[in-house]
Parts: C-alpha cells; structure tokens; sequence
C-alpha cells in the first residue's frame, strides 16, 4: 500500500469530518430557554426530542401497523420466504424472498426500530417490487438491545455475520455474491452503514468491496450526540462503543458508493446527521448521493422503498442496474 497515499486520504478525511463538525455547529435550532446546552444550541429536553421520532411524526403508530399489514399482503402475493439461518441462536434468521431470475443479485435490509424493536416479518413490503425486477429481496433479523444488556457490538457483529453468510451462501437460492447490495432505515441505517464501514479483509478474510451499494435511509452515523440523549437510558454507550461504532469516523474503510436519504418532516438532528455523514464521505472522496424526501416523516419514507417510481424504490434499483418494470 502507498503510505503517503494512505496518509493523505487519512488527512482528506479529518478535514472532510471537520467541516462537517463545523457546518453541524452553524446549525441553528430552539433551545428551551432555562435549559443547559449539551449539544449544539440545544438543551437535553431539546436534545432528548431530537432522537425520538414519535415526537415529530403523530402518526407513527399507524405507520407502523401499516408495515406489519402491507408486509402480509405482499406474503399473500408473493408467497412466505425461505427462513435461512445466518447463526446459532433462533435470532440469527434471514427472511428470504427469491426472485425467479437466476444468479440474481440481492438486496439485505436491516431494519430500523431503535435498536430494541421491529422485526424482518414486518419489513416485506418492498419484496415485491424486488423480485420482479429481477433481485432477491433478504430481511434480516438480529437481537435487540435490551437483550444484551445495552451492548450494540453484538447487533452489529449479527449484521456482519449476516452479510457475509449470504457471501458464502448466495448459491443456496440461486444468488450472486458479487452483487450484494444493502439497504437499512433508522437504526436499520446506523448498523448498515456499520457494515459499510467494515474492514472486511482484516475481520472477515473476505473482499473488501462485498457490499457493491448502500442505501441508508434516515440513519445515525456518528453516535456522541446520541449518547447524550435519552437513547442511553437503555443503551449502554462507551467511549469505546461510540468510537467503534461511528461510521462518520471510519470512511476510510467505505468501499462501495452510497445513497444516503432523510425526509424533511424528520427531527432536525436527523436531518443534520444524514448531511453531515454526505459531506463528509464525500470530501473523503467516497461516491455519494443525498436524496431529501419532500413532506416525509422518519416512517413514512420508508414505504417509498416499495414502489419503483418512489423516492427510494427508484434509487434502489438504479443503483442496482435493474429495471423499473
């Protein structure tokens, strides 16, 4: 490896994650007025409403119940997926909806539900739209975060696992390994950025480039202000897990283009998360593309992963090379 090469990209990426840090800090938002800073302009009420989605999307709830049936109603259509095991524990399962197309490329998503909730089963509403492009469409499941005692590392180790069973495995339902792309909402976003951010021929003895696109849908990328917020009453935040697990601070190891996506009826911190992460991964000079979903809440943007012709249905096939029917 060229060292100076390495060092410049290194030097590139500190001062890409600089100007983030500062554009960030220019960032004004509304501050209680008998509250203490503690990130940014806000106080930690401020802050605390900033990472809960439910205060800025009063219809959270039906969204919700509104995967869990659309999901249905696509098993109802397409058939209930192969249940493929990725690990030893009855967690590690993956929902898989087969294409008819052989050595058909294949897209993972990771879904979203704060770390602690959701489940595969409830995100199979963009299956359709998949396979008939042409693409296998992978849900995977992974533990929560109060099943670990608030230890993220072991979610994100499930989700590696995952990624690169399906590597080895891909053959098993006709796939083809070297077209793996990866999409994750939320939470989902943050652990599949994770993977993205893997050094996978020093952990895993596998290609550096395995995941060939992401699309990560209003997502966490670097978790200091997340442990600042309420979100570490149950997650267990250390200097070494929010170091280890901030994608924002190890572009060095992204090795495949992005699409990063947030909508505009999302809380401001999440906004800012998902523009910041972009400029920095691009002045790390990474392939990225910003997507900004016009009058989209955090779960309404996620239901546009379904339609071909949606904001993120589009992107993902795009980037995948398929056709939109």
């Amino acid at each position: 490896m060229n060292l100076a090469k390495t060092i410049g990209r290194r030097t590139l990426i500190a001062s890409a994650v600089a100007a983030a840090t500062g554009a960030a800090a220019s960032y004004a938002r509304a501050q209680t007025a008998q509250g203490r800073s503690v990130w940014l302009d806000m106080d930690q009420a401020a802050l605390d409403n900033a990472y809960d989605q439910a205060k800025f999307a009063p219809n959270w709830d039906q969204i919700l119940k509104r995967y869990a049936s659309t999901s249905e109603t696509t098993r109802q259509h397409i058939g209930a997926p192969h249940r493929l095991e990725y690990g030893a524990t009855p967690i590690e399962r993956i929902d898989c909806y087969a294409t008819h197309a052989e050595n058909a490329p294949i897209h993972v998503f990771i879904h979203g539900g704060a770390w602690i909730l959701e489940e595969a089963k409830n995100f199979a509403f963009p299956a359709e739209m998949f396979t008939k492009a042409g693409a296998h469409f992978l849900a995977v499941d992974f533990t929560n975060v109060r099943e670990t005692n608030g230890d993220l590392m072991p979610l994100a180790n499930q989700v590696r696992s995952a990624i690169g069973w399906i590597y080895k495995n891909a053959a098993s339902f006709d796939g083809n390994p070297n077209r793996i792309y990866i999409s994750g909402h939320s939470s989902g976003a943050h652990l599949a950025s994770v993977a993205l951010t893997t050094n996978w021929m020093k952990d895993f003895a596998l290609p550096a480039d395995i995941i060939k696109g992401g699309l990560l849908v209003s997502g966490m990328y670097d978790l200091k202000p997340v442990r600042l917020s309420a979100r570490s009453n149950y997650v267990a935040f250390t200097d070494a897990i929010e170091e280890a697990l901030s994608p924002q601070r190890h572009l060095e190891q992204m090795a495949s283009p992005i699409i990063v996506a947030y909508g505009t009826q999302e809380t401001p911190e999440f906004q800012r998360q998902a523009r910041d992460f972009t400029i920095a991964a691009r002045g790390a000079g990474n392939d990225v593309s910003l997507l900004v979903g016009k009058e989209l809440n955090h779960f309404e943007i996620i239901e546009t992963l379904a339609n071909p012709y949606g904001l993120l249905g589009r992107a993902a096939l795009s980037q995948m090379g398929l056709s939109r029917m």
